[in-house]
């Protein structure tokens, strides 16, 4: 053997070991990139920093889910019953849902039975469908069996008088309904009850929270019907998809007395149509502690750029869950085309004929079910359906920060710096499992 073969024959490994070690990494760094999966490596030139992964892609530290206390029947109520309660709700669907789900927790404190609640008429929604309407009232009185009873008739002697009207919406401070409201439905064996907003459910007694869980988030579906419609109408949705609660419609901006640049004329004269009195718009010092708390509504062009900087493909199939009343909608379907609505997908006629809270119950369904879930507003829809998602173990749930958004743009970031800020941000409220605001009494943190 010659000296310079003897040298390779020894020398060998050496050469070997780096070539083993380096040969797959040249191929994943010479090969073409393959098509990028659902919600994964954001494509070249879009917003998010380099390498960094979709946002659905990042391992939580924390998950909710819901808590085992309550989901068995609690101490049962005493057999004498303190009188009848019926829950007086008003407002849009979710609106609705929230006060009849305080409502069910109330009656259990008061020891009440519980009539079929009433859905108030309201011309402002496009309504006059009642509960029945929507929900399964059989599954209803079924589920809530053991938490708190609920009846579809009263007797006949009670029944043939008004109820007694108790609103307590308006309730602030220390108000306690053992104290307020039990004294009057023992006066009157039975009252309508509008709950309050500002109740604390934390002070109630452990029956009052189980009950008030079960018949929230375990005893309301939608009625067949319904469900019917809404299974049809995410069916031909194609998968996988991404339901987004956009909100920026005229009323919003009008109520939040936010003032924005850059809308077109018809967007200004619809708020300005919707503001009305004692709305006007904040200036100075206030409008900015205003925006900078985030109680200003994203644009739609914002929503978009918040997106792309959460590493969401401008390719993704988006289900818009929302109302036909949205301003600027070409900031955000000039980034993300493939855009569905349920008045593109139902027939003419089948959507016609629905009210609001139909319409409304079709946009609850198909977000609840959907591959993943953003809001870019945090209002009763998206309270529920994120409750709903938490439910039913559905992780890709996301509310966007409006504060987050206004305070890095007030200090002057913009562009990648702005989408890097949203990034981290964002990443930090999802791998932690906040931003969802779910009821602690019924949601348990869970520590993965």
């Amino acid at each position: 053997m010659s000296p310079a073969a003897a040298w390779c024959a020894q020398h060998r490994l050496r050469f070997l070991l780096p070539a083993l070690f380096l040969a797959p990494v040249l191929y994943f760094l010479l090969s073409p990139p393959s098509s990028p999966p659902f919600f994964s490596v954001p494509a070249s030139g879009e917003l998010p920093p380099p390498g960094s992964r979709a946002i659905w892609a990042q391992r939580r530290l924390v998950e909710w889910r819901p808590c085992g206390w309550w989901q068995t029947a609690p101490m049962p109520a005493p057999s004498r019953r303190n009188g009848y309660v019926r829950i007086d709700c008003y407002g849009g669907l979710n609106q609705l849902r929230r006060d009849l789900c305080d409502g069910i927790g109330v009656a259990r404190l008061l020891n009440a039975t519980m009539v079929l609640p009433k859905f108030e008429v309201a011309a402002y929604w496009n309504e006059s469908s009642g509960f029945a309407d929507v929900f399964d009232v059989d599954f209803f009185i079924e589920q809530t069996r053991g938490y708190v009873e609920i009846v579809k008739e009263i007797p006949a002697d009670i029944a043939s008088k008004e109820p007694f009207k108790v609103d307590c919406s308006k309730r602030k401070g220390h108000f306690d309904y053992i104290e307020t409201v039990l004294p009057v439905l023992l006066e009157h064996q039975y009252i309508s009850l509008t709950p309050s907003m500002n109740q604390r459910r934390d002070r109630n007694p452990s029956y009052a929270k189980a009950s008030y869980c079960q018949g929230c988030y375990n005893a309301l579906r939608l009625n067949k019907k319904v469900e019917s419609k809404a299974i049809e109408l995410l069916q031909t949705i194609p998968k996988p998809f991404l339901s987004l609660h956009l909100r920026f419609e005229p009323d919003m901006v009008a109520y939040s007395r936010c003032a924005y640049t850059g809308l077109s004329p018809k967007s200004l004269d619809s708020i300005e149509a919707a503001r009305g009195e004692g709305r006007k718009v904040l200036t100075g010092d206030s409008a900015r502690l205003w925006r900078n708390r985030g109680k200003c509504p994203l644009t739609p062009s914002e929503t978009a750029f918040i997106l792309q900087a959460l590493g969401i493909p401008t390719n993704t199939n988006i289900y818009l869950a929302a109302g036909d009343g949205l301003m600027e909608l070409e900031g955000f379907t000039s980034v993300y085309k493939n855009i569905y609505t349920k008045s593109s997908l139902l027939t003419h006629e089948d959507f016609e004929r629905m009210h609001g809270n139909t319409k409304a119950a079709l946009d609850y369904y198909v977000s609840v079910n959907s591959d993943a879930y953003i809001a870019s507003f945090f209002g009763n829809m998206d309270k529920m359906v994120t409750a709903m998602r938490t439910m039913q173990g559905l992780q890709k749930t996301l509310v966007l920060s409006r504060r987050a958004f206004a305070n890095y743009t007030a200090a002057g970031l913009a562009g990648l710096q702005l989408a890097k800020a949203m990034w981290d941000a964002h990443r930090e409220e999802y791998i932690r499992g906040r931003g969802s605001a779910l009821p602690e009494h019924c949601f348990c943190e869970f520590r993965l």
